[in-house]
């Protein structure tokens, strides 16, 4: 499976000098938030595969009016093609405002996906907006990741944990790829194409009755 995650920057190869076909190939979209809502209206028509966003601590505006044809995964477990994708959208709490948290609050949230994570026993890919705290993230409050994250990582062992928050123009010494206890921490800030490879869906009957509850309450793909 060919997925592109984006997040913080739009890329002007995928949007204004856009060339048809150029996203034919990806199977997924997963965006890690800070995107204007156009452009992600934009990818999921260009594309013809589903975006999937969290949201960042910029998207206020998403509320009002969210990016078209899209689907928020934000405090949601999905499972797309049998991979298992968790949304956590936020950033470490700095000012007021909406989609931040601190690490109680954002526990909070992880705790009440636990059931989900269980029944799909476990996850594969982590959607955040912000890094782990040490894995990726920065000094400075706003940049500040999350400890909850590093919990999470340590209790499922996600594959992959993607971020954005963080943008590459940064520092020089902003690394795109890290890795934490077994898990690849990405900065998908812009662009980043993951290929992984296909697998089925296990067949174990809570999984095939937690497909069935996904099913029948829109959630699954």
């Amino acid at each position: 499976m060919k997925i592109l995650a984006v997040a913080d920057e739009e890329c002007s190869a995928l949007w204004d000098y856009y060339v048809p076909g150029r996203l034919k190939d990806y199977d997924l979209i997963l965006s890690s938030g800070d995107l204007k809502a156009s452009y992600l209206s934009f990818l999921v028509t260009m594309a013809k595969c589903p975006v999937m966003y969290v949201h960042g601590n910029h998207d206020t505006n998403y509320e009002h009016k969210p990016p078209e044809g899209c689907d928020c995964i934000d405090g949601r477990l999905v499972i797309y093609k049998g991979l298992r994708i968790l949304g956590l959208g936020g950033s470490y709490r700095y000012r007021p405002g909406n989609f931040q948290y601190n690490d109680r609050q954002m526990r909070s949230r992880i705790r009440k996906l636990k059931r989900q994570i269980k029944q799909a026993g476990g996850v594969d890919i982590v959607v955040t907006h912000a890094p782990p705290l040490g894995v990726g993230d920065a000094d400075d409050p706003p940049h500040r990741g999350f400890e909850a994250f590093l919990e999470l990582i340590d209790s499922y062992h996600p594959t992959y944990l993607l971020h954005g928050h963080v943008h590459m123009r940064y520092g020089q010494n902003i690394q795109r790829v890290q890795e934490y206890n077994g898990t690849k921490v990405i900065n998908v800030c812009e662009r980043y194409t993951l290929d992984i490879p296909d697998r089925e869906i296990t067949t174990t009957k809570i999984q095939e009755f937690y497909n069935i509850f996904l099913k029948f309450s829109g959630k699954a793909y």
